[in-house]
């Protein structure tokens, strides 16, 4: 039982790499792979250095698992390559949407598992938080619509953005001439209402994405409308959901029902602070649920706000989480 990762030495592949060193998966040997830039380069494992290979070497029947942390023009290439010979779980985009690959958090529907044809996406960072704190409600109280808003932090859009967000705000502070090369306006003591591409209608892809995305993990009666939106926050995507059910609910099951949700804590004091903010969530595996709320408007609907760690739970995490599952049914 190996285990690859491509991609090792970016955000998301680091971050796998430190779940797997902390996690109790038992396998025999892990590769790392990576650009060329990378490739020699050694990194220590559970106490152990291994050499970065080249991807185009790698001969991918020696891993029974692969975790593809590269982005969608790798995968593109090379996910069906490697999918001949082990289990892809990939992160990016690309496959999602293909009736036959699983998209799959498995908190919300491990069973999807049961259907892959050694290719399993992972879902969008957004729209897995979400679906994390919908799944419940929904088996309880069937959900008609949701409206959510986003607050994603600049990691999700790779290291150059990240930095790019520290040099902003260095550069704002002493009073010097600010330049966006990663995002189309500043991003330092600012917010984006653009993350991806403009689509249809007005949307961008991210927003599309999450629409799409909820629909195939949860129900396609779902309506969803996003809008998102870059905020100036190292790590840790936040949410604001509107959640309407079919019918009339309790709310002091609601919260129960939160309460009890796989991977969600509830924080929900009512007070000064007795909420999570996204630089409290950075670094832990749960998706937290704050400010649980009636909407005062639609005695149908309820208020959410979501925090979660954008490359644990929304990436490197929910991937590991997957593998594991994969593990128990071999």
């Amino acid at each position: 039982m190996n285990f690859a990762i491509i991609g090792s030495t970016g955000n998301v592949g680091r971050k796998t790499l430190d779940i797997l060193e902390k996690s109790n998966l038992k396998f025999d040997k892990l590769y790392l792979i990576a650009s060329a830039k990378n490739v020699g380069k050694k990194v220590m494992f559970r106490g152990k250095s291994i050499e970065v290979e080249s991807l185009e070497n790698f001969d991918f029947s020696k891993a029974k698992i692969t975790f593809f942390a590269a982005g969608s023009q790798i995968s593109k290439i090379w996910v069906p390559r490697a999918a001949k010979q082990t289990i892809v779980i990939d992160n990016s985009s690309f496959f999602r949407m293909q009736d036959d690959v699983p998209l799959v958090v498995p908190e919300v529907n491990p069973d999807a598992l049961n259907k892959h044809k050694n290719i399993i996406s992972n879902p969008n960072c957004s729209t897995m938080q979400m679906v994390l704190a919908l799944k419940p409600l929904h088996d309880e109280y069937k959900i008609k619509r949701v409206v959510v808003s986003t607050y994603q932090a600049v990691s999700g859009a790779g290291k150059n953005s990240t930095d790019e967000l520290f040099a902003q705000t260095k550069n704002y502070l002493e009073g010097k001439r600010i330049k966006s090369e990663n995002f189309t306006k500043q991003i330092a003591f600012n917010l984006i209402p653009h993350i991806d591409a403009f689509d249809q209608d007005g949307y961008t892809k991210e927003e599309l994405k999450m629409t799409n995305e909820t629909k195939k993990i949860l129900s396609n009666d779902i309506e969803v409308t996003a809008t998102c939106v870059r905020v100036p926050v190292r790590t840790g995507h936040s949410e604001s959901i509107n959640i309407e059910f079919d019918n009339l609910y309790d709310f002091e099951n609601i919260v129960r029902i939160l309460n009890n949700a796989p991977g969600c804590k509830v924080i929900d004091e009512r007070n000064d602070g007795g909420y999570i903010t996204p630089f409290e969530a950075e670094g832990k595996y749960t998706t937290y649920i704050s400010r649980i709320r009636k909407d005062n408007s639609n005695i149908k609907a309820v208020n959410l706000w979501v925090v979660s760690d954008n490359l644990l739970k929304g990436a490197a995490l929910n991937t590991v989480q997957i593998a594991e599952c994969l593990m128990k049914k071999m």
